[in-house]
């Protein structure tokens, strides 16, 4: 049998950085429009069944109600408690089940805390948050084709995807959380609003993306020293005067000249201290926890992060396999 997830973050793309910059907000509506056309998808390529995570906004609910499904399609039963952590327990149930790829719906930081749950099931992203690296600007259709074609297993999982890079902060030694493109430490002693959009609070940057086509903090280094999802490196910055300055598209609208004092390649495995405490560690644009004086902090790129799906490339895949073409010749 095969089985897809679906996990949708009805928070993303609404947090303060909408109104202090010109981000985008993807309403809720256009989410259950997209969540029905991924389903759509599924059931063309002879999917068995789909589960996708509940939520508050009965985005999955939703979505059901108007589409003509031959695939069984379930909510999956489990408590929702509205934070980040119920995508996390969802992935993570989805995998128990067997599900052979997951499907996610949010931002970078929805993707981060699936990623925590996910392990090497392969995901498909569909970018529907605020600053966006990780996950792609997809049509629901097309997403949900290769997501279908990957659970299925008609295509290649080693030919039509990549394993990502992640970011990981231990603290005192111990691992304490991750991030897939970013992590920034933040001057503010507080968690506060948590959507980091101020550049000038910010002390430190690790990065293990930065695309010139990136937007926010992983957009000051694009510029500095281009990483890809597969380049097996990153780069560490120190904001501030002494060195040189970068003119970056920090936010949605926002492209402003960033001081950058100093900058360096981190290798793979390289731990670095986080030189500034107090503080408050960001992962992917979120302020997550705070940072006493007494504490270690250390940052490594690892290339221990989630398996993604290039949805072009399993698209490709099934065309040169003939996946869409019948015994015949003919569609």
């Amino acid at each position: 049998m095969s089985l897809v997830g679906i996990i949708a973050n009805p928070s993303a793309g609404k947090d303060i950085r909408r109104l202090v910059a010109h981000g985008r907000l993807v309403p809720n509506h256009e989410k259950v429009n997209v969540i029905r056309r991924v389903l759509l998808a599924l059931d063309a390529v002879g999917v068995s069944r789909a589960v996708i995570m509940p939520d508050a906004s009965a985005l999955g609910s939703q979505a059901l109600e108007e589409a003509q499904l031959q695939m069984a399609v379930d909510i999956l039963d489990m408590p929702v408690f509205g934070d980040e952590n119920d995508s996390t327990r969802a992935a993570e149930l989805m995998v128990q089940m067997g599900a052979g790829c997951l499907v996610t719906l949010g931002g970078d930081g929805t993707n981060r805390v699936v990623a925590k749950g996910s392990g090497q099931v392969p995901l498909v992203p569909i970018s529907t948050g605020t600053n966006n690296v990780f996950p792609a600007m997809v049509e629901g259709t097309t997403a949900g084709l290769a997501a279908g074609l990957v659970a299925m297993g008609r295509v290649d999982l080693g030919k039509v995807s990549i394993t990502c890079k992640r970011l990981e902060v231990y603290v005192d030694g111990a691992l304490k959380d991750i991030a897939l493109i970013d992590l920034a430490v933040s001057k503010e002693r507080a968690v506060a609003a948590r959507a980091i959009w101020n550049v000038d609070t910010i002390h430190e940057v690790f990065l293990c993306r930065a695309e010139p086509s990136s937007i926010g903090l992983s957009a000051i280094g694009a510029w500095l020293h281009p990483v890809s999802a597969a380049d097996r490196s990153g780069i560490y910055l120190r904001l501030g005067p002494g060195g040189t300055t970068v003119l970056a598209a920090v936010a949605p609208g926002m492209v402003q000249p960033v001081p950058v004092a100093q900058w360096r390649v981190l290798s793979i495995g390289e731990r670095v201290d986080v030189l500034r405490k107090p503080c408050t560690i960001a992962l992917d644009g979120e302020r997550q926890f705070t940072v006493r004086p007494d504490q270690r902090v250390e940052v490594a790129v690892s290339d221990r992060g989630p398996r993604v799906v290039d949805i072009d490339a399993a698209l490709r895949e099934a065309a040169r396999l003939g996946v869409f073409v019948d015994s015949h010749g003919k569609a």
